[in-house]
This record gives C-alpha cells, structure tokens and sequence, in this order.
C-alpha cells in the first residue's frame, strides 16, 4: 500500500518509516508531494490528526496517515499538549519549547507527564470511517537533558522503569516503548481487521 505521511518533521518520519516498513507500506512524506503543511486549530489531537490526514489525501488522492502528538505535563494543566510544537512560538524550536517547560516547572514537584500520539487513517479524503489508534507512554520530566537520540522533548522525558530518558534511548527500543510505537501496533491491527 502507498501512503502518504501528514508530517514534515524529520524525527517522526524517521519513525514512521522504521515502524511501517514491516507491513509492507510504501511511505511517501507529504513534503516529496508538494503538500503544505495543514493547519492544526483545534484543541485535541485527534481533531487535529484527522484534519491533517483528510488534507494530505485530499491534495495527492492517496490513502493518508497522520498523527498529532504532544507532552502533557500534569501540573501545567497538560500543557504543553496539542501546542507541543510550538510552546514557545514559532519559529517551531525544540531548544526554546525545553527551555520554557524546564522554567515552567521551576520549582513544582510534581514532574509526571506523558507523552500522547493520536494515529489517523484515511483510505480517501471523505473516508466516513478513518481509523484511529492512540498511544500514551508515561514519564517524568527532568531539569538536566540526558542523551543524544529523539528529538523534541526526549532529553528531558525520564522513564523511571528504565532508568533513562527517552533520548537516551537506541531508536528500535524507542518505537517498540514510545507513544507512537503503541499507536501504530494498534492501528496496524485495526488495518489488518478492516482490509
């Protein structure tokens, strides 16, 4: 099957290629198909996700994955959430989004936060049943970047369980643990169902 993936962002397409190679799915990135990017005006992620999957297929009329992900940060209310991205305004900065959640979190104890990925599959642009897969990977947030792997806020998202931040990480044990691993192994059993 040939998709296209909704994303510009190089570490996500990193991961959507390692994860879908398995089964056997050409990716194209919307990028390679003159596709701008959509906008993402809605306040949760899988209202954001389905609006960028629908206008990927929409604009190449090949079947379209997408996702929207973000950290969400107990005590910020889930901050950053669905604004991950852009935290700290554009341009979109990993640095400066890292920046202002470690000074955010100055001096909170609470430091829970996880990581959110909402997966859609269009098979068309008026799909009327996109798939939809989400995944959730748990951790807390450190003040010292530990790490040189992911990318976004991975220096900073420490797993207890394992000892490491997700940076930290080789990139095969990041897709099997990671929120986005989850979602695609959901999603690619809910497309195994529905073919």
């Amino acid at each position: 099957m040939k998709l296209v993936v909704a994303s510009n962002n190089p570490g996500k397409l990193r991961e959507f290629g390692a994860l879908l190679a398995p089964l056997g799915c050409e990716v194209v990135p919307q990028s390679a198909l003159g596709v701008a990017e959509c906008e993402e005006p809605h306040l949760t992620f899988v209202e954001n996700a389905l609006a960028k999957a629908r206008h990927a297929a929409a604009s190449t009329g090949l079947a379209a994955l997408a996702d929207d992900s973000g950290l969400c940060a107990r005590a910020l209310g889930d901050a950053p959430g669905v604004h991950s991205a852009r935290y700290a305004g554009d341009p979109k900065s990993d640095r400066r989004n890292n920046e202002k959640l470690i000074a955010d979190l100055a001096g909170v104890a609470d430091r829970r936060a996880r990581y959110v990925c909402v997966l859609v599959f269009v098979r068309h642009a008026d799909d009327p049943q996109p798939l939809i897969a989400e995944g959730e990977w748990h951790g807390e947030i450190i003040d010292v970047p530990r790490g040189k792997g992911g990318f976004g806020y991975d220096p900073y998202f420490f797993l207890p369980d394992a000892g490491r931040t997700a940076a930290e990480l080789d990139p095969a044990e990041k897709n099997r643990r990671s929120h986005r691993g989850q979602a695609l192994f959901l999603l690619a059993e809910r497309l195994k169902t529905s073919a």
